[in-house]
């Protein structure tokens, strides 16, 4: 039986079925930002033998509507004792007029790779 891997535990190499959560805030647009509350799909292997996460979404409804967003994640960047996080810069659908950036980075998670 495969030991069970946490949020928080520090392991080296890659970690199949981990995803990443991200609260973050869009740019300001049209006088107003939104708030983003997102968590990432398992890891999608890139041919480089590193991953990349998906995800997909709506901000925060905000000033009387909400965006929607689809987008990918950049590779994984190791941050030190077993653990990674990924870099994201997208744009949300155009609503209302306009359309939001969100960039940032994503919460650690196990794995150096």
């Amino acid at each position: 039986m495969a030991k069970k891997v946490g949020k928080d535990d520090f392991v080296k190499g890659f970690v199949p079925h981990h995803n990443h959560g991200s609260v973050d805030y869009t740019s300001m647009e049209a006088g107003h930002v939104h708030q983003c509350l997102d968590v990432t799909s398992p890891p999608i292997q890139t041919q480089d033998g590193n991953h990349i996460h998906y995800t997909e979404g709506y901000v925060v409804f905000e000033n009387g509507h909400t965006h929607h967003y689809k987008a990918y994640s950049g590779p994984a960047v190791p941050v030190g004792n077993g653990m990674h996080v990924h870099y994201y810069d997208f744009y949300t659908t155009e609503d209302d007029g306009h359309r939001h950036r969100i960039r940032g980075v994503d919460q650690p998670a196990p794995g150096n790779n």
